[in-house]
């Protein structure tokens, strides 16, 4: 049986990132199932969960205090796929991922011996836009993220997407340091954002005193 694999979640300052593994015959995927990042989130939802009646599904969650370690993205990115290979495949299960790696076969063989199951897994680039099974990953992926941000969003408020680019998300960040001194749980304290955020608190209070 074939897999697809893809992960969403990367890049953002806050929350978990998620990989999504999506086993089963692609001629029976849902129409319409793309590159999560081309629908709208209602459609994505309604195909997450076609998706999920259909097929094998594995997810598999990147915590901020794994993401803030001593291992690299790239590091992660294989344990991500890997966990959700382990998760959604089966023994004797061949797989695309959508590479997480400058080298496809790199990041293939990283996956492939990373995953406790017994499975041939391929790797490339852009594989969400052209291969109907990893875009159904990248559909489940991406509505995992999504869920966590809304649940992040109920415990501190608007936190917007999470990503470093939205004013949302930096003025939530802001706010938060300045109230209690300190970043929230959610944030990923290793990124550049986070200590932007710091240091410009600690200058104003500077500034003040």
């Amino acid at each position: 049986m074939r897999f697809g694999v893809d992960e969403a979640g990367k890049g953002p300052v806050l929350g978990s990132m998620f990989a999504a593994c999506v086993r089963g015959d692609p001629e029976t995927l849902p129409e319409g199932v793309a590159d999560s990042k081309r629908l709208a989130p209602a459609r994505r939802e309604e195909l997450d969960a076609v998706v999920r009646e259909r097929f094998d599904v594995g997810v598999a969650e990147i915590p901020v205090t794994r993401i803030d370690g001593d291992e690299d993205m790239n590091t992660l990115t294989v344990a991500a796929h890997a966990a959700a290979v382990d998760a959604g495949a089966a023994d004797g299960d061949a797989g695309l991922c959508d590479a997480g790696d400058v080298s496809e076969a790199r990041f293939a063989r990283r996956v492939a011996a990373a995953c406790e199951r017994d499975v041939t897994v391929e790797a490339r680039h852009r594989a969400d836009e052209d291969d109907p099974l990893v875009g159904a990953a990248s559909v489940v992926a991406k509505v995992a993220r999504d869920a966590h941000v809304a649940a992040l969003a109920a415990e501190y408020g608007d936190v917007g997407s999470g990503y470093p680019s939205d004013p949302t998300t930096r003025d939530f960040l802001r706010e938060y340091v300045r109230e209690h001194g300190t970043l929230p749980e959610c944030a990923r304290a290793s990124w550049a954002t986070s200590a932007d955020v710091l240091a410009a608190a600690e200058q104003s209070g500077l500034d003040e005193f």
